[in-house]
């Protein structure tokens, strides 16, 4: 069994950062792409920045050159720095991971995994 727990949202005012965090732990033999996404109300989930395991990263447009997303492979953990926020990226950010499970030591299967979601909310 495979959980990734988010940490790191909550309330900022406008132009101001937080770093969103996401651990994966448990039978894991590797951590392949590793995703954020967000959801605002009455919207879609949507794709806001990507890693693979070798560090190439795809953000979306509207938070090219003000959020980063970062890996720490020794930790199976993802980083999302959030820079100049603005009220429009007030959204639930969901972490999703593609992993590889350990059987007896061996990879066993691929499978996607979500977090749980944590509240980013941007006041103006």
């Amino acid at each position: 069994q495979v959980q990734l727990v988010e940490s790191g949202g909550g309330l900022v005012q406008a132009g101001g950062s937080l770093r969103l965090s996401c651990a994966a732990s448990g039978q894991i033999f590797a951590v392949n792409d590793m995703t954020w996404y967000r959801q605002a109300p009455g919207k879609q989930r949507e794709l806001v920045a990507s890693i693979t395991i070798l560090t190439t990263t795809k953000y979306a447009d509207s938070v090219k050159g003000r959020f980063t997303i970062s890996r720490d492979n020794a930790k199976n953990t993802v980083y999302l720095q959030m820079n100049r926020l603005k009220p429009e990226d007030k959204a639930v950010y969901y972490c999703n991971a593609d992993v590889t499970a350990v059987v007896d030591g061996n990879p066993a299967c691929t499978t996607d995994y979500w977090g749980q979601g944590t509240q980013v909310t941007v006041s103006s």
